[in-house]
């Protein structure tokens, strides 16, 4: 086994502690040494000592231009030149930023709560604190995207404009590590910390975009507005084949959670309110995350991304399913860039985040951790999905949209159905297998061939995608006093 030398700080990004751990080696010094995580990779620095070296891992990564920040939470492994290594067991050590230990040879990276608080006894005494703590609320927004995992859609596109309407207003952002970055004057809450349950309990107004984990217990005054993160072409909650009980019981119970429900379109509205069986007020006013495919500048993503001016680009982005645990492999996506020429940028589906790992390949980027995918959007040329409903944002563009689904039956049939039939209205064709995608793909008469579709969909399903949904969400927070200005 290689022994561990220690876990240090140093200088890390705003002054901020940056957490390290070295490595050491009684033999000849390797050309390199790196930590491998199925989302993010780390290079040491390796120095050369009396009997052998010593290699520094910064437990810190860069991605997409972005600043340094803790490593996501996961296993990571160590590779002495291109060789996985062993590693001797070492006890838990909190950095401030993160929480790590090595176990079964390997680094595992957490969130950094304190062990006292992160088992199930500390969450319960957390939880009953949250549900009886005393006081009033605060004038703050309290906001989770995507179960903390990042902080992107609706949320960020209300708080983005809440900045800028509201500036004394307190934003706090649900996270699931420090790896996730929130925006500039947002304060970060780790799921599960004390400071977590003190800022959901205190804010005023919850924005998210999906269920409302563990206990809620809405104190008077306080608003929960979910914006949900998408219009279904894919049956939901009370919807979906087969019925059961506790799922229906479950469906009801969250959505009695919320006050106000935002929806992209009245279709979209109508499926929601029936799927969980909400009785409040529906919102219709287009869906503030996509805005930016309205007014924003692809040109600052693609340098992030790494992206030629000149370079076409293909965006893979899969919807999950309820059999499998990792993003779908239905496609070779190194042979898709080959024939088409293109770049593919690759996006799981965020519930395929923390089980899965980057694809890699020539020309293929895998961007499913990357923050948002609405910039994605925006610098995409062209769209291939299945049942996702990033088909309903993307034709907000106008650009051609592309549908892979090899499983259409399976999918259709036992693991979910459809609201309505995709092979009759999908404004873009639906595929199999990869010769017949390209074949569309390369084909100049597939946009004339689908126009008409195309023109139905988007008056149907982007009428309020007009580059200003998040003003006027804003404006009927601020208007029903959710929130002061001041």
């Amino acid at each position: 086994m290689t022994p561990i030398t220690s876990f240090v700080a140093d200088a890390g990004v705003a002054s901020e502690p940056a957490a390290t751990m070295e490595v050491a080696g009684g033999d000849a010094m390797p050309a390199s040494v790196r930590l491998v995580g199925p989302r993010a990779t780390v290079e040491a620095t390796i120095r050369a000592i009396d009997d052998g070296w010593i290699a520094s891992l910064p437990l810190r990564a860069a991605r997409w231009g972005g600043p340094a920040l803790p490593l996501p939470s996961g296993t990571y492994r160590l590779q002495i030149d291109d060789v996985a290594v062993t590693l001797a067991d070492h006890p838990v050590v909190m950095l401030g930023t993160l929480r790590a230990e090595i176990t079964e040879g390997a680094v595992r990276v957490a969130a950094p709560i304190d062990p006292a608080y992160d088992s199930g006894e500390g969450q319960d005494a957390l939880e009953r604190r949250y549900a009886t703590r005393p006081g009033g609320l605060e004038n703050a927004v309290f906001f989770e995207s995507f179960y903390g995992r990042n902080v992107s859609c609706n949320p960020l596109a209300i708080d983005r404009e809440l900045a800028v309407r509201a500036p004394g207003v307190t934003r706090y952002w649900s996270v699931i590590d420090l790896s996730v970055s929130v925006p500039d004057g947002a304060i970060a809450v780790v799921e599960g910390s004390p400071e977590w349950w003190r800022a959901r309990g205190a804010a005023r107004l919850l924005v998210v975009n999906d269920w409302l984990r563990r206990r809620f217990a809405r104190r008077r005054g306080q608003v929960v507005l979910q914006t949900w993160h998408g219009t279904a072409l894919k049956r939901l909650a009370l919807h979906r084949p087969g019925f059961d009980p506790r799922r229906a019981i479950a469906v009801i119970r969250e959505s009695r959670r919320w006050n106000v429900l935002l929806a992209q379109n009245p279709y979209g509205g109508r499926v929601l309110r029936t799927a969980y069986a909400f009785r409040g007020p529906v919102w219709v006013e287009g869906y503030p995350r996509n805005d930016v495919l309205v007014s924003g500048d692809a040109a600052p993503v693609r340098a992030a991304l790494g992206i030629a001016d000149d370079a076409r680009v293909i965006l893979y982005a899969p919807t999950w399913r309820d059999d499998r645990d990792e993003m779908v492999d239905f496609l070779d996506l190194a042979e898709l860039a080959r024939r088409t020429d293109a770049v593919v940028l690759v996006r799981g589906h965020s519930r395929t985040l923390l089980p899965g790992h980057d694809a890699h390949g020539d020309r293929v980027v895998d961007v499913t951790g990357y923050p948002d995918i609405s910039h994605l959007l925006l610098v995409a040329d062209a769209l291939v999905t299945d049942y996702s409903s990033v088909m309903f944002d993307f034709t907000a563009t106008g650009k051609p949209l592309y549908l892979f689904a090899p499983d259409l039956a399976h999918y259709r049939g036992e693991l979910r159905g459809f609201y309505f039939d995709l092979a009759d209205e999908a404004p873009g064709p639906l595929t199999a297998t990869l010769d017949e995608l390209v074949t569309a793909i390369a084909d100049p008469t597939t946009a004339d061939a689908y126009a008409e579709r195309y023109a139905r969909w988007r008056e149907r399903f982007n009428a309020r995608d007009d580059g200003r949904a998040a003003e006027r969400v804003v404006a009927r927070i601020l208007d029903q006093g959710f929130i002061d200005r001041a």
